[in-house]
């Protein structure tokens, strides 16, 4: 699908983690970054869901062009390291099985995007903005220093991917006409 001239493409910036467990809480204060810098492009939608991945699901499937989660990231490399990862339809397994349960309050962003795409709501484009924490074992407020010096060049990499989706062009998923 090709945006029509002249329309807005919507994406959404999904901050997620919990505060309560450190570095978890990467993708809450990135998006805090982005609401204190304020001139947020037109179609871009900053939001903090936390923990809460059912809530997340649903406005997912209101029908965006695109999603930029936030969150924090174990993939092996130095506390504060940024990664960006787009993942596809193909690469999330949408199959929820008769008698399988979804627990609302342990919806991490993959089974996020499984739900999501059980129901059919997948998105045009999924990218993932994610650092590398340090601590999230211990319970505690604030990030570490490597993950909190990050931030700002974190917001910064949320707002270019936000300008790529906007000018790119889609993928079938349920965008709004």
């Amino acid at each position: 699908m090709t945006p029509r001239v002249g329309r807005r493409r919507h994406i959404l910036v999904a901050g997620i983690g919990n505060t309560w467990l450190r570095d978890d809480g990467f993708g809450s204060e990135v998006v805090r970054v982005l609401r204190e810098r304020g001139g947020t492009p037109a179609g871009v939608h900053l939001a903090d869901f936390g923990t809460s991945g059912l809530d997340l699901a649903y406005e997912v499937m209101r029908g965006y062009d695109a999603l930029i989660l936030v969150d924090a990231s174990r993939q092996g490399q130095q506390p504060g390291t940024l990664y960006v990862m787009e993942p596809g339809a193909e690469d999330v397994d949408g199959s929820i099985e008769d008698g399988q349960v979804l627990d609302p309050h342990a919806m991490d962003p993959l089974e996020v995007l499984r739900f999501v795409k059980y129901v059919g709501g997948w998105p045009g484009r999924v990218v993932v903005v994610a650092c590398e924490p340090r601590e999230v074992a211990d319970v505690g407020l604030g990030l570490s220093e490597p993950v909190a010096a990050a931030l700002e060049q974190a917001a910064d990499v949320v707002l270019e991917t936000a300008a790529e989706l906007q000018a790119s062009p889609s993928r079938p998923g349920n965008a709004r006409a």
